[in-house]
């Protein structure tokens, strides 16, 4: 417990938090909804062919008014190419026959059904990742990304017994964002699936929009992360890889 700070202590404690974020905004960052998160990686030289392809696929999904997934291509990082977040609200409503019946119609009346469209996305992709997480509401989510040019994800996994602390962790460090002014970190949450128990989406316009954390005086950085409940600014990474087996991040920009 030496190590963390009292934001993060009174969590493992169970005693109340005094610097929590206030709930609406806390409501904002994270949610109950449930979303299909997939990475793609493209074969080589395939990556235009497989962005018109789910472009295909997001106008099948907006023919019978399902929720069109946000993606983001990357720009430097992980190895995928593509993140894809489907967003579904729950599985039983999902995967309720009559829904599941107008998604795979719609696509045969185009030409392209759901059997084929996954072939041809498999015969365009290399590397795949999916899971399912829970995260912030689409209208949320995407009032952010409709002015957005630029991302910044990163995914982790986190040590045996660590996962609430990483989580905590990952609200702390929006709460020091918040004391600096910056766009603060939307969170999804591991439900099923893929290796990364949680992982944070920042919102940017733009790569220079982005980079402005930089200028922040290192007095100020210090003033925050104090404030968010960590023992210094510099603490925030170290306490971070104390709770991850292991994490990547990536940047990305927005496909319009």
């Amino acid at each position: 417990m030496r190590h963390a700070g009292p934001l993060l202590a009174a969590l493992l404690l169970g005693l109340p938090s005094p610097s929590c974020a206030p709930a609406q905004e806390a409501g904002d960052l994270e949610g109950d909804h449930l979303y299909r998160a997939v990475m793609l990686r493209a074969a080589p030289g395939r990556l235009p062919e497989l962005i018109e392809l789910l472009k295909e696929e997001r106008d099948l999904l907006g023919d019978v008014n399902e929720p069109v997934p946000f993606w983001m291509r990357h720009s430097q990082g992980d190895q995928w190419d593509l993140m894809l977040l489907y967003p579904m609200g729950d599985f039983h409503s999902y995967y309720e026959p009559a829904r599941t019946a107008r998604r795979l119609a719609s696509g045969e009346r185009k030409g392209l059904s759901e059997e084929r469209l996954l072939l041809e996305a498999d015969l365009l992709t290399s590397w795949r990742d999916e899971l399912f997480v829970r995260g912030p509401e689409p209208q949320v989510l995407g009032e952010a990304f409709a002015g957005a040019g630029y991302f910044h994800v990163e995914m982790m996994v986190a040590l045996a017994g660590r996962h609430r602390e990483l989580l905590e962790h990952r609200r702390m460090e929006n709460l020091y964002r918040r004391e600096l002014g910056r766009p603060l970190n939307f969170i999804f949450v591991r439900e099923a699936g893929g290796p990364w128990d949680v992982f944070t989406i920042g919102v940017y316009r733009d790569i220079l929009h982005f980079a402005e954390s930089s200028s922040f005086p290192a007095q100020a950085q210090e003033r925050a992360a104090r404030a968010a409940g960590f023992e210094g600014a510099d603490h925030i990474g170290v306490l971070m890889r104390r709770l991850t087996l292991y994490h990547n991040d990536t940047l990305a920009n927005a496909i319009r």
